[in-house]
């Protein structure tokens, strides 16, 4: 994405993607509804000069959406950035499941940045647990782990982070590195991302933590990979003690 000021959605790949996607509903009522007449999308990504058309029926992506995702070998757990060009013209941007954006090496040679075993596609470099109590939602700020300083997405020279939900709406809040603590920290974004995602004191977010060279990092929500948030709960808990058996993995 070159411009992030540009209108665009994101989309967990979630199971059944190759049926069809919806447009979140902002992102549909802002800049799709009633503004434009055409149901056709044209689909465009840095794989190829090839553009992919895409019937858009209500708020869902259906025929031709498919050979998109096949061309692409888009799967369970990537994530996808459509930036609006204009005229129904939507540059796609792919991250794979290990959460690194998808390098196009020459038309249709697609392959992901990171050599990493399908079976492990989740890093403590980008993948991490985030625990909603109720003094982050009191002082609206929430601290990354100390693992996050490695996480090559972020730099001190972020000053802000986009936290996004698994339907893909998305949330600003302000980046900020502690000198004194070694960490980055979110504030102004994170309180109001949980009382919209209707969060409890408790519940557990597997969040990952993308960025392409240009714009804004992403915080997503984990789309549905139980064994990443398994996986990082007994991480957690061999550092911090128990977490409690009633949370919610969001």
């Amino acid at each position: 994405m070159g411009n992030p000021q540009e209108p665009h959605f994101l989309k967990p790949l979630l199971p059944g993607f190759h049926n069809g996607v919806t447009i979140p509903l902002s992102f549909f009522s802002q800049h799709i509804q009633g503004k434009t007449n055409g149901k056709k999308w044209k689909l465009r990504s840095d794989a190829s000069d090839q553009t992919w058309k895409v019937i858009q029926e209500g708020r869902r992506l259906t025929e031709g959406w498919k050979d998109f995702t096949t061309a692409h070998d888009l799967r369970i757990g990537g994530i996808l950035i459509f930036k609006h060009e204009g005229d129904m013209v939507f540059h796609v941007t792919p991250f794979g499941p290990s959460c690194c954006e998808i390098q196009f090496t020459h038309p249709h040679s697609i392959k992901e940045e990171a050599d990493v075993d399908d079976t492990h596609s989740f890093s403590f470099d980008y993948c991490f647990l985030a625990e909603v109590t109720a003094s982050n939602i009191n002082e609206d700020k929430l601290y990354l782990p100390v693992e996050a300083t490695t996480c090559t997405a972020l730099n001190k020279q972020c000053k802000e982070i986009i936290l996004v939900n698994k339907e893909g709406n998305s949330w600003t809040g302000s980046l900020r590195y502690s000198e004194a603590d070694d960490m980055y920290y979110i504030r102004k974004g994170w309180k109001k991302f949980c009382e919209e995602n209707n969060c409890n004191i408790g519940d557990l977010f597997v969040f990952n933590v993308v960025r392409d060279r240009n714009t804004t990092p992403l915080m997503c929500v984990c789309p549905e990979r139980k064994e990443c948030a398994e996986l990082l709960i007994k991480h957690l808990s061999r550092m911090n003690g128990d977490i409690a058996s009633s949370s919610r993995v969001i």
